[in-house]
């Protein structure tokens, strides 16, 4: 198979609702088959399902970002039936103990935010990113939030902020083993977001929150990589 007559595959990490679920719409409908990866498989057919009611191109994949075998399954269907992953969005996310204090907070809920918001993505970059080196063209784009952000950090959510904050390094370090291939990485900001997670009180809506995250995504070649973005503007880490 042609990795660039093909059309672009996407995967995106925790695709079965809110932001995850509005980056496979958006994604789908610029042309590219997107795979919605969801830890609760009916929860992610039925999200495909109602993309593809719409004329989109969307399957839905069983995937626990925290879970090496989950991961190696994925893999092995991407490589045999699609020719590999162009574009990876890790959106897959945990907050735990949002009025939590640091002091208070158990060592293993820390444990937890670092399992699904960083050894997930980080899991995912391992498995997929060698092939897009190979291939010499891929997207990585990681959710991270305005919460992990070392220069504007307080005391919300210790282990939410702290794997953020993580998330944002591995960035990094991620973008540096593209070595020079135009395979981009880099980390947004959605900002506060109208979801389970973010509540019904947030100002933004899961289309604005998606939407950088779709810029990042389908970037053209040259385009930017390291860097953290909020609404397609650079900001500190």
């Amino acid at each position: 198979m042609s990795d660039r007559k093909r059309s672009e595959v996407a995967v995106v990490t925790g695709g079965n609702r809110g932001i995850g679920l509005e980056v496979c719409r958006q994604l789908a409908a610029s042309g590219r088959h997107v795979v919605l990866g969801s830890r609760n498989a009916a929860a992610g057919e039925a999200a495909a399902r109602s993309l593809g009611d719409t004329g989109l191109d969307v399957e839905a994949y069983p995937l626990d970002v925290t879970d090496d075998e989950s991961v190696r399954a994925l893999v092995h269907h991407l490589e045999h039936e699609l020719g590999g992953a162009d574009v990876l969005v890790n959106n897959a996310g945990l907050l735990l103990d949002e009025d939590g204090d640091v002091l208070d907070v158990a060592v293993q809920h820390f444990r937890d935010c670092m399992e699904t918001n960083v050894y997930g993505p980080l899991r995912l970059a391992q498995a997929l990113m060698p092939g897009m080196n190979a291939r010499g063209f891929g997207r990585v784009v990681n959710v991270s939030s305005g919460a992990g952000r070392i220069a504007t950090m307080s005391d919300y959510a210790p282990p939410y902020s702290l794997s953020k904050a993580a998330l944002n390094a591995l960035t990094r370090q991620l973008a540096a083993a593209a070595r020079g291939r135009d395979v981009l990485v880099n980390a947004v900001d959605p900002g506060w977001v109208r979801t389970d997670m973010g509540g019904r009180s947030a100002p933004r809506s899961v289309a604005q929150g998606a939407e950088t995250i779709v810029w990042c995504a389908t970037l053209p070649s040259g385009g930017p990589s390291a860097r953290f973005f909020h609404d397609r503007r650079e900001v500190d880490w």
